[in-house]
């Protein structure tokens, strides 16, 4: 039976800028009480990325760079978290968080605190300074490391806490523990979802972590059915359906949709490694620009054009010709649309719009002269298969 696989990286993203406040309290304790949290804080994405890439080190789903304010003085501070949860060593991670420190100081001048959030299953391997010294000149980085593993040994900690990162460890640390166990999995991920409600949380909360524990937890079909009935089933026990069907198909939306993100960071690491293997730093120059781009098939095209363009302008050419046929697809849609159904169209013509796929507005073109109603339309584009790898 083969292990179940998980994704990580999209859920904990999400986590973190919902309950960004919350991670701090949780994470960084100290940190939390000298921040004034009623001046609010800004996620600095922008800065960060052009930080990275500055860097050449590859980029990073889950890095996060905010800016807050310190209670004592009003100062501006920076605070540079990094998540690391993939399941491979990496034998540079403590010097790119120098790295990254050193350049975000040097670009803007901001005082930088940094926090690694380790979420491998390697007991030894905890990465927390950075070094080294040339006759009399030595420079010394150390920054906080985070092992959630550790977690596992302070469980009951992590059930007594209305934080809802207790709850995001716990869901983290379960997934792990049942990559190779199905039915174990689902038990589990029952009892997580039960403690929400037991808990006490407001609904949105309960939406929200019910999503991240879903999205870590993913199980096969058959035991996916099986879980829904007994989470309906609780629900009517305990007389709060917090989880509608409207919320599920938003839930399953979501896990399809951190797939997609998935398939786009793979794709645009591999394009970053073909611009500087093929064109040099010019062809890096390139990368702001593709990181704009959403489709994950104009992505495709790009990288496999990599392998046969000769120069950047070629490439340039990738670039616009998938975005083409999905704008000529869209204004083909919205024309037949518009003489079928009048302005009726204009709703479903908004969620259509939203399909990055061509080959899936290729059917929705196909299908338009054979339907009847919106509505049979509707379910010939939702019953479309999302995009796979």
């Amino acid at each position: 039976m083969r292990p179940l696989s998980t994704n990580y990286d999209s859920p904990w993203k999400d986590a973190l800028e919902t309950y960004f406040e919350d991670f701090i309290a949780f994470f960084l304790p100290q940190a939390h009480q000298e921040i004034d949290w009623r001046r609010g804080y800004e996620f600095l994405d922008k800065e960060l990325t052009q930080v990275v890439r500055d860097a050449e080190l590859g980029r990073r789903l889950v890095d996060k760079l905010a800016k807050v304010y310190l209670l004592t003085t009003g100062e501006e501070a920076w605070v540079l978290i990094h998540i690391e949860v993939q399941s491979q060593e990496e034998t540079n991670f403590a010097e790119r968080m120098f790295v990254y420190h050193y350049r975000i100081f040097d670009r803007y001048r901001r005082k930088v605190a940094s926090l690694a959030v380790l979420g491998d299953e390697r007991s030894t391997w905890r990465p927390n300074e950075y070094g080294y010294q040339l006759w009399a000149s030595q420079i010394q980085f150390n920054f906080p490391v985070v092992k959630l593993l550790d977690y596992s040994q302070r469980w009951s900690t992590l059930e007594a806490s209305r934080n809802p990162f207790a709850t995001v460890v716990m869901a983290h640390l379960q997934a792990q523990e049942t990559r190779d166990n199905r039915v174990r999995r689902k038990e589990l991920k029952l009892a997580l979802i039960r403690r929400l409600y037991e808990q006490g949380y407001e609904r949105e909360d309960i939406v929200n972590l019910f999503h991240f524990i879903d999205w870590v937890m993913s199980l096969p079909q058959e035991l996916e059915d099986e879980f829904w009935l007994e989470v309906v089933q609780y629900e009517e026990e305990t007389r709060m359906p917090y989880i509608t069907s409207v919320e599920r198909r938003g839930i399953q939306k979501g896990r399809q949709q951190g797939h997609q993100e998935g398939i786009r960071e793979g794709l645009l690491a591999g394009i970053e490694l073909g611009l500087g293997l093929k064109f040099g730093r010019e062809g890096l120059d390139l990368l702001p620009e593709i990181l704009e781009i959403e489709n994950v098939e104009q992505l495709r095209a790009i990288l496999t054009g990599l392998k046969t363009v000769k120069t950047l302008e070629e490439l340039r050419q990738f670039c616009s010709l998938t975005e083409g046929m999905r704008r000529g697809l869209l204004e083909g849609i919205e024309m037949g649309l518009r003489l079928k159904f009048g302005s009726e169209e204009l709703d479903i013509f908004a969620e259509i719009s939203e399909i990055q796929d061509v080959e899936q507005l290729r059917a929705i073109l196909a299908a338009l002269p054979t339907v009847s109603t919106i509505d049979e339309l509707r379910q010939i584009y939702q019953a479309l298969p999302f995009p796979q790898n």
